[in-house]
């Protein structure tokens, strides 16, 4: 995955609370067995009517927020299942970062394992943000300083040492192994050859 410095670009803003996976990405769309190609499919059934045609009025249909990088919620996002699609999605239909007061463990640490930042806020910070997403506001978090930045907002957030550590230097769950590649090859050649490898 790759590493996260400075997330910037332009916020769209999703105000509702206990957005469930299912609501991420439904049911119907998991059959892919790779892990890119969710995002067209995001929030499916907001964006679209029984027909199948975009409802006009959905954040991610309005051309103001084509391209927005941040995703700001409300609390709880990401909620249900433990889909680890829903996270794909965001990240494929384009978002770096999602704000939100509180997010479900799991989905949070599916975030981290794919390189998407989750980041947590304040209710009135995510409110003030919300605000200024409507307006088309450009937002800059910066994950070294633990900090939000939109106008003359600046907001500190609060991230595990070792997330933070994984994000910036873009070590997912494989990359963290093979740093004890040497240590494996050690193990791996001190193995009777009568034993399989591993």
């Amino acid at each position: 995955m790759k590493p996260i410095d400075v997330i910037s670009g332009t916020m769209a803003p999703l105000p509702r609370a206990n957005v469930d996976t299912d609501q991420i990405i439904p049911k119907q769309f998991l059959k892919r067995v790779e892990r890119s190609g969710f995002g067209p499919y995001l929030f499916f059934d907001l964006a679209y009517d029984a027909e199948n045609e975009p409802i006009a009025d959905f954040v991610l249909n309005r051309p103001e927020y084509q391209g927005a990088t941040v995703l700001v919620s409300g609390p709880n996002f990401g909620c249900g299942s433990s889909r680890e699609h829903a996270p794909w999605s965001l990240e494929d239909w384009g978002f770096g970062a999602i704000i939100a007061p509180s997010f479900a463990d799991i989905f949070y640490n599916n975030c981290i394992n794919i390189g998407l930042l989750p980041v947590v806020l304040g209710t009135a910070e995510v409110e003030e943000l919300t605000a200024a997403a409507t307006t088309g506001a450009s937002v800059t978090i910066d994950l070294d300083a633990q900090t939000v930045t939109s106008g003359a907002n600046r907001y500190h957030f609060d991230i595990d040492p070792f997330a933070k550590h994984r994000l910036t230097e873009g070590l997912d769950q494989v990359a963290l192994t093979l740093q004890h590649n040497a240590d494996i090859e050690t193990f791996e050649t001190g193995r009777p050859a009568y034993l399989p490898s591993l």
